[in-house]
């Protein structure tokens, strides 16, 4: 399953969420003029990115028969 390619692929796009989230929480944490400018934009790109993972999770359990 390793060497599948739409695996690795979700794979990326997780770590991806998961740093869009960090980033989203580091704004929070940092508050200010920063938070304001930042904060819905890096929100959106999670649920964007959430998305595409659970989208791509869902055609990689089809394509590989979902047992």
């Amino acid at each position: 399953m390793a060497n599948d390619p739409l695996f690795i692929l979700i794979a990326v796009l997780m770590v991806g969420v998961v740093g869009i989230l960090l980033f989203g929480i580091g704004s929070f944490a940092k508050g200010g003029e920063f938070n304001k400018k930042y904060a819905n934009k890096a929100m959106r790109w999670r649920i964007i990115a959430q998305f595409a993972a659970v989208v791509l999770i869902l055609l990689f359990v089809w394509l590989r028969g979902g047992n």
